[in-house]
């Protein structure tokens, strides 16, 4: 044989192992992100919005905590419309993601898209709030705060501190975004608390989306309609913060002629509180991030999870506000 005809042999053979070898790399993806040819686990995450200074936070320790995790964060903001949730679960799934996590505007209206992430294959984690789902096998775990126990440890402070009040208490409530589990249950917990005094009396309760801006223009009404308010319990820190500006335009002076209760524990309502303007927060921590990326990778490698995991928090008064805002994160 000669030496032109045998390299042209060797040639040909070279051309067809290569062609193989390149199939047999293509054939390789096991289904994952497409972020999971490096390696990383691909994270697909749909946050409520940037509601209040509590979400941002949130969404900060999250991104901050993907990256110390060396994991592949796909984010996206609802802008607090369901729509866009469903939206970006859809293309989390098209994306074909390892995992889904998001934070639900709402409690209901999720089996649908929960059920196509299902049949895709990716599992779905909740956090900070939850859905009314009945079949619990469409999200692998929830992790998150226990809104109900907020709401109760906010009411029975309050019926501590009245405990000796002679006449009716007048209570205003601003109530988180309608329909979400934190307001829900926000509402729930502290109703059930109060019930222990049948002198405190919501006398108005209405929804500030969790939005300082709307907690400032809802208790403008509420003061109109309700000249004699006692007690203002808003569901997070943002609508009490909105509502200090409303009740000083009135000539009142917060946390003195309206007891102010709030949740969350943010910064600017912790010093709210140690400036006395607040009277009792209870905490609820953003800080989910790491635990949420433990969870993910755990999930991705199909071990078992706890089917709910609550963040450990606690509650508030003035001197422990002063004691704890110095190291405070958020």
């Amino acid at each position: 044989m000669s030496t032109r005809r045998t390299r042209t042999i060797v040639a040909a053979l070279a051309t067809v192992l290569l062609a193989g070898s390149m199939a047999a790399c293509g054939n390789s993806d096991t289904g994952g992100g497409d972020g999971g040819g490096d390696g990383k686990i691909v994270l697909g995450f749909s946050q409520v919005g940037a509601e209040s200074g509590w979400r941002t936070a949130n969404t900060t320790s999250i991104k901050d905590a993907a990256v110390e995790a060396g994991i592949e964060l796909k984010f996206d903001d609802a802008q607090q419309k369901q729509e866009n949730q469903i939206k970006a679960i859809r293309n989390f799934i098209q994306q074909k993601v390892d995992v889904i996590a998001f934070s639900p505007v709402v409690e209901s209206g999720w089996d649908t898209v929960l059920k196509e992430a299902k049949d895709a294959g990716i599992p779905v984690i909740l956090t900070d709030r939850a859905v009314d789902s009945a079949d619990k096998t469409l999200y692998k775990t929830f992790l998150g705060s226990d809104f109900v126990k907020e709401g109760r440890l906010a009411g029975e402070w309050l019926v501590e501190q009245t405990k000796t009040a002679a006449g009716p208490v007048n209570i205003v409530e601003l109530q988180g975004t309608t329909g979400s589990a934190p307001a829900n249950d926000r509402k729930e917990g502290f109703a059930a608390a109060i019930a222990a005094n049948p002198n405190l009396k919501i006398v108005a309760s209405q929804s500030g989306d969790f939005k300082r801006a709307d907690g400032k223009q809802v208790m403008e009404q509420f003061l109109k309609a309700n000249p004699d308010i006692d007690v203002l319990f808003a569901h997070n820190d943002d609508m009490g913060l909105g509502a200090l500006e409303a009740i000083t335009a009135a000539g009142k002076v917060p946390g003195k002629d309206i007891t102010i209760i709030t949740i969350d524990a943010v910064k600017d309502g912790m010093q709210a509180l140690a400036d006395g303007k607040f009277n009792f927060i209870a905490e609820c921590s953003p800080l989910l991030g790491p635990q949420l990326m433990e969870l993910v990778k755990k999930v991705e490698a199909g071990e078992e999870v706890p089917a709910r995991i609550e963040t450990e928090e606690t509650t508030f008064t003035q001197e422990q506000a002063r004691e704890a805002l110095p190291n405070r994160k958020y």
